[in-house]
């Protein structure tokens, strides 16, 4: 598979969110101290670096929804 190619068969339900899905992957990763490769290829990384980023993304990924479902009100 050439660089920077994903597997990954999931499909964006709105496209526009793939920029602000990255960009929580590189504000999770530096909030955790974990070093995003300079060439964008995760290859090469740790499974423990790269499953901590995502299960960061999905638990504020929750959070935001759950504070949309509430109305905005934070619990």
């Amino acid at each position: 598979m050439a660089q920077g190619q994903s597997r990954s068969s999931n499909v964006l339900v709105v496209p526009q969110a793939s920029s602000a899905l990255d960009q929580m992957k590189y504000e999770v990763a530096q909030e955790l101290g974990i070093q995003i490769p300079q060439d964008g290829y995760f290859g090469y990384m740790a499974t423990r670096d790269t499953g901590a980023i995502g299960g960061h993304i999905t638990r504020r990924l929750v959070q935001i929804a759950e504070q949309s479902l509430a109305g905005g009100q934070l619990r």
